[in-house]
């Protein structure tokens, strides 16, 4: 059994790795967070020691480190906004604990480097949860492709609408310096999935973005790829509305849809097992989506209507083509 502790406790991701640390008979030791509204721990871990104070949090875990072998943190899991992760994973190695850390590992792809040194340094690992990865109809979708290689690019088109409220815009996770923006904070697993699916980047283009909505053009290895993101409900299909669904995300491969919207139950829990047995996913399995978006976060906004999701080409109509399109 091995010793974990958790910051970001009353985040919406904390659940699933509260999930995952008992799935895989583990034990809470620690849990920090700066928000209160935790009760969540009375479901799976009660007696664990929580903290609302980063220092005291960091002060108990260096004193359970010099109390023995046997209370010592193994593990040090990270479900704190974007920008914090980076100095969170630096504590868990210090600490003398692997770090298991929600996406995206960092926002910045020199920060990768930094923290590999550091697993050198201090001889632990950094893991990161790349669900989609283990899900079972996308493992079997690899499988397809990697059996019936082509001489052709297929043809890929992404869409990813999560309705959010105004609450978002007003949170860090509106602030794209705190989130990484819109590609990165609810797209980087699906750009993740698609460079693991089809390789490596060879073109990145952006043809729309504003704080609600992004969505542009990826030239892979194997595949051309029409992405589309948005956080508005007004671009959910009619299906999903009809549904009451607020979300919606779909990807087709050569005009065939691709059905994986069901089997996220317990995904983080299979990574974690993947993680345990040391062959979680590591700094060099996340370098490729860091990278990826922030050039996309950095880049021009330049549209080209041949290659343009649909979804964008209704944008612009709506907005009365404020884009002179190339």
């Amino acid at each position: 059994m091995q010793n974990f502790a958790i910051i970001g406790l009353a985040g919406y991701i904390a659940p699933r790795h509260l999930q995952a640390i008992m799935d895989t008979g583990n034990n809470l030791v620690a849990a920090m967070d700066t928000h209160d509204s935790v009760g969540i721990l009375d479901r799976y871990y009660p007696d664990a020691s929580f903290f609302t104070e980063f220092e005291r949090f960091d002060r108990h875990a260096e004193k359970l480190k010099r109390e023995s072998k046997d209370s010592e943190i193994n593990y040090v899991s990270i479900c704190s906004p974007n920008f914090l992760h980076d100095a969170h994973i630096r504590f868990a190695l210090r600490i003398g604990a692997d770090a298991i850390c929600e996406k995206p590992l960092v926002l910045n792809p020199w920060n990768l480097d930094a923290l590999e040194e550091l697993e050198g340094i201090y001889g632990r690992k950094v893991n990161t949860i790349l669900q989609l990865r283990v899900h079972p109809a996308l493992l079997q979708l690899k499988e397809n492709i990697r059996s019936n290689k082509s001489k052709t690019k297929k043809e890929v088109i992404l869409t990813y609408i999560t309705s959010r409220g105004l609450w978002y815009h007003f949170s860090w996770k509106g602030v794209k310096e705190k989130s990484g923006g819109i590609a990165t904070n609810i797209g980087i697993h699906f750009f993740d999935l698609l460079m693991w699916l089809f390789g490596e980047v060879q073109t990145s283009e952006v043809y729309y973005s504003d704080p609600y909505k992004i969505g542009g053009f990826l030239e892979l290895k194997d595949a051309n790829v029409k992405w589309f993101l948005s956080l508005d409900k007004n671009d959910l299909p009619q299906k999903a509305i009809d549904d009451k669904k607020l979300t919606y995300r779909s990807i087709s491969v050569d005009g065939e849809e691709i059905h994986f919207s069901e089997g996220f139950t317990d995904l983080h829990t299979k990574v974690y097992e993947k993680t345990l047995s040391g062959n979680g996913f590591g700094i060099n399995d996340a370098r490729p989506s860091i990278k990826l978006v922030y050039n996309i976060r950095t880049s021009l906004v330049n549209p080209k209507e041949e290659n343009m999701h649909p979804n964008i080409l209704k944008v612009l109509n709506i907005k009365g083509h404020e884009y002179e399109l190339l």
